[in-house]
């Protein structure tokens, strides 16, 4: 055995006179250090070539209206969801452009987020305070993020309106303030409900004073975003300059008459690539979701070839794409562009950064953070080499392209993760993939994060 002292686990003087005179000899390190010490990272590692060779032109090109604006919100995927629904009445109605309430769809998750939280507060009262589950539901009651199930949910229970008939208020564009009241009552809600349940109140006598809070909750929710209309008189002009009035309806009677998607078919596609999720099963993951006794959050994991034929088949149909990613990684904003090698960053610091995208999931590298739609794809010989994305950060990101992005394949590869399609238009193997029950994930599971 050998008697040799073993390497200190500290850093020692010796170790960091190491590190400092192995910066010193590196070939390019002080280059890179007088260029990024003056310029952004970003700005030193973006990669021309690739900015240059990525046109803003799509063999398939459904969009011809404005974008919308989430503000500092994170409702994307209610942006998302609303957008892709507001296609068909645009064109029923004669119209140049068209937006739901989007306020109108969050205030409904917001209430109804509230009391699904405090049913699995009341699911898990018997548990310490301290345990990983209850940790997590506590970690942050409610939030802004969702996913397509939720977002369905929402609309099949409360219907939509138009953007006039409940517009933004200053809190559904700014919602950190009203979100941390919420959250703080949320978690004092919980402490009371474990509380009466330690000390023997039957479950009735818990429920009802759950709905008295949640008096509370939808009291604070009016007063920050309106309240939200039980009927509305919808009137309108088209684009002929021609007047219509269509009465007075209620939330449920407008999407009945003017959502002409049939988005209660559509499924979640997913492509999770960690080995022991294996493709062609479905998953959900506990604690994730907004409705009681709604549609469960429910994902079919599908290969990269098999989420891109879905993408397609629905544009090369005249539908935009719900779809989910992370959003930040090689995204250049001021261009407008999404590339898998975008920026130079391991030539810039001559490291190799090596994990794949199973490896960044399990390592806490990547999850989803955004959801948008696609509008458009340019194809080559049937392949598609880049697709037109909607966001909704405004029109003014993304040079010349007023608030669309390009995104070429090669990062839908890395950084892709979710989308919405038609059940019936998919494979019949993938349709019997979706009847077998969902294995269970847990809640912190990265494929449940775009809800938080």
């Amino acid at each position: 055995m050998s008697t040799a002292e073993p390497e200190s686990a500290a850093l020692t003087r010796e170790h960091l006179d190491a590190l400092e005179a192995a910066f010193g000899a590196h070939p390019t390190a002080e280059r890179m250090q007088n260029a990024v010490t003056q310029t952004s990272i970003d700005k030193v590692a973006l990669r021309h070539a690739v900015v240059r060779e990525t046109d803003h032109t799509f063999s398939v090109h459904l969009d011809d209206w404005s974008v919308t604006n989430q503000k500092s919100s994170g409702r994307c995927w209610l942006f998302a969801g609303l957008n892709l629904l507001r296609v068909g009445p645009m064109k029923a109605m004669k119209l140049e452009n068209f937006e739901f309430s989007q306020n109108y769809a969050m205030f409904w998750d917001k209430i109804e987020r509230a009391n699904f939280f405090l049913e699995n507060v009341l699911a898990t009262a018997d548990r310490e305070v301290d345990e990983r589950e209850v940790h997590f539901l506590l970690s942050d009651p409610i939030g802004d993020g969702g996913q397509w199930n939720m977002f369905v949910n929402l609309v099949r229970k409360h219907g939509a309106v138009p953007k006039s008939a409940m517009p933004e208020t200053e809190s559904s564009s700014n919602t950190g303030r009203m979100n941390g009241i919420l959250r703080e009552l949320l978690r004092q809600a919980a402490r009371e409900l474990r509380g009466l349940g330690s000390t023997g109140h039957p479950p009735a006598a818990l429920r009802r004073r759950k709905h008295e809070i949640l008096t509370v909750v939808y009291r604070v929710l009016c007063i920050h975003l309106g309240s939200p209309p039980r009927r509305f008189l919808w009137q309108w002009k088209d684009k002929d300059k021609v007047f219509h009035r269509d009465g007075v309806l209620t939330p449920q009677e407008f999407a009945a008459k003017y959502i002409t998607l049939p988005f209660r078919e559509y499924v979640c596609l997913v492509h999770d690539p960690r080995p022991e999720n294996p493709f062609g099963r479905t998953y959900t993951v506990k604690y994730l979701g907004n409705v009681v006794d709604g549609e469960p959050v429910v994902y079919l994991n599908v290969t990269m070839a098999d989420m891109k034929r879905a993408a397609l088949k629905a544009l090369q149909a005249g539908e935009p794409v719900w779809m989910g990613c992370d959003v930040g990684k090689q995204m250049h904003g001021e261009t407008g562009i999404w590339d898998a090698g975008l920026y130079d960053f391991a030539g810039i610091y001559d490291t190799v950064f090596a994990l794949d995208k199973a490896a960044r999931l399990h390592y806490h590298q990547t999850l989803m953070t955004h959801a948008m739609l696609f509008t458009g794809v340019d194809l080559v010989d049937g392949k598609p080499r880049r697709w037109r994305v909607e966001n909704s950060w405004g029109d003014d990101k993304g040079r010349g392209q007023k608030g669309f992005y390009t995104m070429n394949d090669s990062w839908f590869d890395e950084y892709m993760f979710e989308i919405a399609a038609p059940r019936s238009r998919l494979p019949k193997r993938l349709q019997a993939a979706l009847e077998r029950p969902p294995r269970v994930l847990p809640p912190w599971d990265p494929m449940g994060a775009l809800a938080r």
